[in-house]
């Protein structure tokens, strides 16, 4: 059996392929970014044989900079973004470019679903309501606007399965990614009444077949082979959603345990034993079966400090990304926070079109006075989806990862926030090494989960909250909930 497994990522913009040994040590990495195309407003699509090209060179590049021979490896797993929704003919050919979850062309058929009441009726069904970037809202848009597409249109895959599918020839989807938009969430099986509530009950063919996320779909094909350098039949786990393999990547694998994902997205996740289907969050199947991932999300999280960086910081930021931030925070480090920034610069968690925006600005603030204000004002919008998954699920153990992680002043507001330890996992590449643990399992290098989580354990730095931060977070975020409150009519307005 080969010593090394390997976890391809497939995130929105940059795709991963991160080599580990069978006790979670990292022994290579390489990454390259899959270029979005805009071909319209609110279109956000990328070429699907681009996405295959990327995924080869980084495969071919770690493989060989660990100086390791193909047959070493024992298993692959790809994980990638989820929602969204690519399109294939029988042969696995693209019929269209792939559709990302940043697009929101569904926007407007989402808005008549809700007024329909479509999306209340789907929620004790499904677990969840539709958004722009759901896979259903997708397909009918396409539906309504691309008939022809559809109609050569064989399977409608998440983006790690036009990856997986190539790499074995075989088509599937696993768990996590069904229920986004089309399971039952108490059988967690296909329902055709998903669709039919959406009026798009004719595609229930191109569902494809669900396998275990920790099942073996299929083996590297030598053409595959040829191309990415791996091994003919070498094992392909059927993978999972990238939420679910970061958060088993940080070792967040028991009920309770709470995983925040501060990245693009502002995730946050809590593994349950029992269904409980709530509008603030998406109850999907978890990778176990009979276990739920509940995550309350949106996509107003640690992109907001890229944005800043590159925007409103380019003299600072060139040369040294985020070097600039602890300056600032320390000059400013005495004033109080009296500054309130908004993060929805790509959505928001709420039912109007919110939009970003500094309430408060002076012409004495400094930039770190924004800066705290940026971090601040992402640190809340967790907060906002991490109360409500603590109203429904008792919450034993906070983690950390994703951008935000590695700012040991973020970590803090995020402690005295949420007044509760926050664990920041050791590994940097969570979502990669939780993949690779799926494809442990297929490989039968581990027997299960808890035997995985177990070989590559890396304790966490814990984090904990202060009396006097927990107490100015509190004051702030009250602040922060006040300007949101009364901003709702605006956006109203706007919108």
């Amino acid at each position: 059996m080969g010593r090394y497994l390997l976890g391809v990522d497939a995130g929105s913009t940059v795709t991963k392929a991160v080599l580990f040994d069978v006790t979670g040590a990292e022994v290579g990495q390489a990454a390259r970014r899959v270029p979005h195309r805009y071909p319209r407003p609110h279109h956000v699509e990328r070429d699907q044989d681009e996405l295959w090209e990327v995924t080869c060179a980084v495969i071919r590049e770690v493989v060989a900079a660990a100086g390791v021979r193909p047959a070493e490896v024992a298993g692959v797993a790809v994980t990638s973004h989820g929602d969204g929704i690519y399109l294939v003919d029988e042969r696995g050919r693209p019929t269209r470019p792939g559709i990302l979850s940043l697009d929101t062309r569904a926007a407007g058929l989402v808005a008549e679903w809700e007024r329909a009441g479509r999306c209340a009726a789907v929620l004790p069904l499904s677990g969840q309501k539709p958004w722009p970037g759901s896979p259903v809202s997708v397909l009918a848009w396409l539906l309504r606007n691309e008939p022809d597409v559809l109609a050569r249109t064989a399977y409608a895959l998440p983006c790690k399965d036009v990856i997986k599918q190539r790499l074995t020839g075989v088509v599937s989807t696993d768990p996590t990614e069904s229920s986004l938009s089309f399971t039952n969430v108490h059988t967690q099986e296909y329902d055709r009444e998903t669709l039919r509530i959406f009026g798009v009950e004719e595609l229930f063919g191109l569902l494809p077949e669900v396998i275990g996320s920790h099942e073996v779909a299929g083996e590297v094909t030598g053409a595959a082979a040829e191309q990415c350098g791996l091994a003919p039949g070498t094992p392909v786990a059927s993978g999972a959603h990238d939420v679910d393999c970061g958060a088993i990547g940080m070792g967040t694998v028991l009920q309770g345990q709470l995983a925040i994902i501060a990245g693009t997205f502002s995730i946050n996740e809590v593994i349950s034993d029992v269904a409980r289907v709530d509008e603030r969050w998406n109850a999907r199947a978890f990778v176990v079966p009979g276990q739920w991932m509940n995550m309350a999300l949106s996509p107003s999280s640690a992109a907001n400090l890229e944005w800043f960086a590159t925007r409103l910081a380019a003299d600072a930021h060139a040369g040294r990304p985020f070097g600039f931030v602890e300056d600032d925070l320390r000059a400013v480090e005495s004033s109080p926070g009296d500054l309130v920034y908004l993060p929805f610069l790509f959505g928001s968690p709420y039912p109007v079109d919110a939009s970003a925006a500094f309430v408060g600005l002076r012409g004495w603030h400094e930039r770190g006075h924004l800066v705290r204000a940026v971090m601040e004002g992402v640190v809340f919008n967790h907060r906002h989806h991490v109360d409500a998954l603590r109203d429904g699920f008792d919450v034993t153990d906070i983690r950390l990862t994703g951008g935000a992680a590695g700012n040991p002043r973020w970590v803090r507001m995020f402690a005295d926030a949420l007044a509760a330890p926050v664990g920041v996992s050791p590994v940097r590449e969570a979502g990669a090494l939780g993949c690779a643990m799926l494809a442990g399992i297929a490989a039968g290098v581990y027997a299960d989960l808890a035997e995985a989580a177990a070989a590559v354990a890396a304790p966490p730095a814990v984090c904990e909250p202060t009396p006097g931060g927990v107490a100015r977070q509190e004051e702030n975020y009250r602040r922060y909930q006040r300007v949101v409150e009364r901003m709702t009519a605006v956006w109203a307005e706007l919108g």
